[in-house]
């Protein structure tokens, strides 16, 4: 069964999807939306850093994604607007992480494919990553849900609660690298974020709860990844930019339906 590329594809779009889901409710709830695209963007120099000293692209890229999103949070109200820093970090990280790749000689790279990603080469291996990934991803967030809510909603509450959100803002962060790490193969650095923000926002105006959200997102994704493959087969069209066009799609009908439902 996974001989077929396309099928392997389909599972490893699914796979992202769901790491994605949960993860991507609380980047909208937070409003973190630049803190996902800055921590993307360094994964490219993470992937100069496997090929050079000839390691797994994952362990790379999640290692120089976890180091990003440390940095972000430890640079935080230190006199620096929060969208100035982040867009400092994430377009110098990617400006390095480019200029590293030009540095390696003898090491052929398709760099195309890390930046849009390349999910019809995806193997059994790859797969194993990702799902793998998308596992423990799911277990952190379900493990934390309930924290995780309290210390989105109020720093004061969580902390009357006996909850510690920068403990929280960990797992998040965490969380954050993982999913870099295992998406970067699927949609590539610079649309991360998008399967990131996408689904979960259109998810936000179906939804009556925080759990129903996160769970629509997964659906979302899922089904932006099924019919953007299908899309792209038909018309010869990138995977990856094919993918988030259908969940860009899929958003603005969630809005103007959810606007509708406003006017009447």
């Amino acid at each position: 069964m996974l001989d077929d590329f396309m099928i392997r594809a389909t599972l490893a779009g699914i796979g992202v999807a769901f790491a994605a889901a949960p993860l991507g409710s609380f980047v909208v709830w937070r409003r973190m939306a630049y803190f996902g695209d800055a921590t993307a963007h360094a994964a490219i120099l993470g992937v100069a850093l496997s090929l050079a000293f000839q390691m797994s692209i994952f362990a790379g890229t999640m290692a120089v994604s976890l180091v990003m999103a440390l940095t972000v949070t430890m640079l935080t109200g230190r006199g620096y607007a929060m969208d100035t820093l982040l867009g400092v970090l994430a377009h110098s990280a990617l400006a390095f992480g480019l200029v590293a790749v030009s540095f390696l000689s003898g090491v052929r790279i398709d760099l195309m494919a890390y930046l849009f990603g390349d999910i019809l080469s995806v193997s059994r291996g790859d797969l194993a990553v990702i799902w793998g990934g998308a596992a423990l991803v799911v277990v952190l967030i379900g493990w934390r849900w309930s924290s995780l809510l309290t210390a989105t909603l109020s720093d004061d509450l969580a902390y009357a609660s006996g909850i510690n959100p920068k403990r929280e803002q960990l797992i998040l962060t965490l969380s954050l690298a993982i999913t870099v790490a295992v998406a970067i193969k699927v949609v590539g650095v610079l649309l991360i974020a998008a399967m990131l923000i996408i689904p979960a926002a259109a998810a936000r105006p179906m939804s009556r709860s925080p759990e129903m959200m996160a769970v629509m997102a997964a659906v979302i994704g899922a089904v932006a990844a099924i019919t953007g493959l299908r899309a792209a087969y038909v018309f010869d069209t990138p995977a990856g930019p094919s993918i988030v066009c259908v969940a860009a799609l899929i958003f603005l009908g969630s809005s103007l339906l959810s606007g509708r439902r406003g006017v009447s």
